[in-house]
């Protein structure tokens, strides 16, 4: 897959995800089998770009290329200067969010709340993509509710307003990630614009990514809630789409140093006090990999110091039955 003149390495995407996505998550899901990944949400809001948490979300020293940052807001010329502004930080590609549900989100007539607005969607995307050099792509639902859905007229709307790809996360705002996705939309989406389409929403699994690929005729498929604390899904995925390898799960020593390897890459971006405290909603989600996983997650939510969480992991591990390799088990939530 292409966007603009980035030729990612495989059809594997990871979803940009608010307090989740930042760059010690995109750097590791990378070097496990994503070919792209998309920043967390920042703000257009100019007056919020210089606090410690806008200036931590576009900082992106050593990340693989292609480097896509998403923004968010409501005003066309706010939404440009914006992208202006990461392109200048390092941003090689602009994704403009029209998929987030949250209310304070759409409160502000932001996220999935644009799409009830055609005209200024159009307006948006007309004043970021002249605003730019580089691609700006384009991550929606499939509409504000299952009444008023308009996947299809956006995609139209954002193809010939020079956007050079899409995703489409298969839900309606209002059906934020209840239900199943609705992958006949995304088809249709597909086959009404010649740009990529990214399919999003319930792939993990790789057979359940090669499903959704198959029946949408997408161009790749993004992965988000599932490869939280399951960073290896992407290398699995990656495995059966290329010749129908089904790559066992880590073993409790690979996902000891996976875990590792993240907590240090989070202190260090964060700092030892919040970092360790963004670092235990991680720790919970690799937890369910590993059998007594739950006696980690409540010590680790008790620790406020990074040494101390570092102490705890390592003993925990050590303190496991086996080491022995075999596949690993949890319950598989959607993207």
């Amino acid at each position: 897959m292409q966007i603009g003149p980035h030729r990612l390495g495989n059809c594997l995407a990871v979803a940009p995800m608010a307090g989740v996505t930042d760059r010690p998550f995109r750097q590791l899901c990378k070097r496990m089998g994503a070919g792209y990944a998309v920043s967390e949400m920042t703000t257009s809001d100019p007056r919020l770009w210089n606090t410690r948490k806008s200036l931590r979300r576009v900082a992106h020293q050593g990340e693989v290329e292609p480097i896509a940052v998403q923004i968010a807001g409501t005003d066309p010329a706010t939404l440009a200067e914006a992208a202006r502004h990461n392109v200048d930080h390092g941003a090689q590609i602009i994704d403009i969010n029209m998929g987030c549900p949250a209310k304070k989100v759409c409160n502000v007539l932001a996220g999935s709340a644009l799409m009830r607005d055609e005209a200024l969607v159009a307006k948006i995307l007309e004043a970021v993509v002249g605003a730019v050099s580089v691609p700006v792509t384009l991550k929606m639902r499939t509409g504000w509710d299952r009444t008023s859905r308009n996947a299809v007229a956006l995609a139209r709307i954002a193809e010939s307003c020079g956007v050079q790809a899409l995703t489409v996360h298969g839900r309606t705002r209002n059906d934020f990630y209840e239900g199943q996705a609705e992958y006949d939309t995304i088809a249709e989406v597909k086959s009404q614009v010649r740009v990529p389409v990214i399919a999003n929403g319930d792939i993990d699994s790789p057979q359940k990514a090669k499903h959704v690929l198959d029946i949408t005729g997408a161009d790749a498929v993004m992965i988000g809630r599932a490869a939280q604390g399951r960073p290896w899904i992407f290398r699995e995925i990656d495995a059966f789409l290329r010749d129908g390898t089904h790559l066992p799960g880590p073993t409790v020593r690979e996902i000891a140093s996976i875990l590792l390897e993240h907590l240090h890459a989070l202190y260090e971006l964060y700092g030892d006090l919040p970092g360790a405290r963004v670092a235990r909603k991680h720790v919970g989600w690799y937890s369910r990999s590993i059998r007594g996983g739950e006696t980690l997650r409540r010590r680790i939510n008790t620790i406020d110091d990074a040494s101390a969480q570092l102490r705890t992991v390592v003993e925990f591990f050590e303190q496991q039955d086996s080491l022995e390799a075999r596949p690993c088990q949890r319950d598989r939530r959607a993207a």
